[in-house]
């Protein structure tokens, strides 16, 4: 059976209105919203920042930078995620089936983050190595928290990373904006995502990833120990790869359904979208069974109140009829 779900980040700043609203619209596949309206500590990397184990971590005007000790926005943001998963405890603890949450992935965090004197942590291998340590330890933590409070639930951790490509081919400006970092290599980008897949795995979740690029890396994706790959769907070409990855039994996350107000889309549509790209891989998308999840193509964050609720109630019904052929 098909399933559909969000990719994360919705609109407003009230986290149990969110999370209702999540709950009614997608099914049996619900998630933790992210609310970045509420302020940057709430942000996909305010989140991450606030998971780190022993990494302080204060806001600049610049942006996140590692420190000596904890800032408040650090502590601001811990705080915000601790009281969120209090409200998916209250809201969502008979839930069974699959239940997700997010993370800001090691490479888009080691492009974003600076350190302490300067210029982001990509630019140094020793610290992007302890960052994704970090970050794994602190993430270990936050998937047991997550399956305490939901006994009944499949939690499925969504690691995010949007700046994979730019972090790979060098297209991440340093901090003159004059020159471009290094890029990161194949075995040590699988290097840092195996970190947090094993944390995933051992904490007892099971490790998925988003890339809303137009040239997903899917055989390093896949080969890192991902069970399933998020993608904007209008973005993706049927390579090879992609196939590949299904007859492994890798799960497709076909972003299908546009993330802004400023293009609508009916559940036929949509259904017919992910038929055209299974079925251009060799594959009939109804055999695939839940091998298929259907989502937004992106983020609701910054879409209306009204298309966020219609973007997953759309996921939904697309994914239902998918499933009756």
């Amino acid at each position: 059976m098909a399933l559909a779900t969000g990719i994360g980040s919705m609109p407003g700043t009230d986290f149990a209105e969110s999370l209702r609203l999540v709950m009614g619209e997608v099914g049996d596949f619900a998630f933790v919203p992210e609310l970045p309206a509420r302020g940057v500590p709430a942000g996909m990397i305010g989140r991450a920042v606030g998971m780190l184990e022993s990494m302080p971590a204060d806001l600049q005007p610049a942006g996140w930078r590692l420190a000596s000790g904890a800032g408040v926005d650090q502590r601001r943001a811990s705080s915000l995620l601790a009281q969120d998963l209090d409200t998916v405890e209250e809201l969502a603890s008979t839930h069974r089936g699959p239940f997700k949450t997010q993370v800001t992935g090691p490479l888009t965090l080691a492009a974003t983050v600076e350190r302490p004197r300067g210029d982001k942590v990509l630019a140094d291998h020793g610290a992007r190595r302890e960052l994704a340590e970090s970050l794994a330890a602190g993430l270990g933590d936050h998937v047991r928290s997550l399956r305490r409070r939901l006994p009944d639930a499949d939690v499925v951790v969504q690691v995010d990373e949007p700046a994979i490509n730019r972090v790979m081919g060098g297209g991440v400006p340093t901090a003159s904006g004059f020159s471009r970092h290094r890029s990161i290599h194949p075995p040590e980008a699988d290097e840092l995502l195996r970190l947090l897949v094993d944390e995933i795995v051992a904490a007892g979740g099971r490790p998925v990833v988003h890339c809303c690029s137009d040239e997903v890396p899917v055989a390093l994706l896949t080969g890192a120990g991902f069970t399933a790959i998020s993608f904007d769907l209008e973005l993706a070409r049927p390579i090879d790869a992609w196939a590949e990855a299904l007859e492994s039994g890798v799960e497709l996350w076909t972003g299908a359904i546009p993330a802004s107000d400023a293009s609508r889309i009916s559940d036929a549509e949509v259904v017919r979208a992910v038929t055209t790209f299974v079925d251009r891989l060799g594959f009939a998308a109804p055999e695939l069974g839940d091998q298929v999840v259907i989502t937004p193509s992106c983020g609701l964050a910054g879409a209306s109140p009204s298309w966020s609720r219609t973007a997953l109630a759309v996921a939904h019904r697309a994914a239902e009829s998918l499933a009756q052929g």
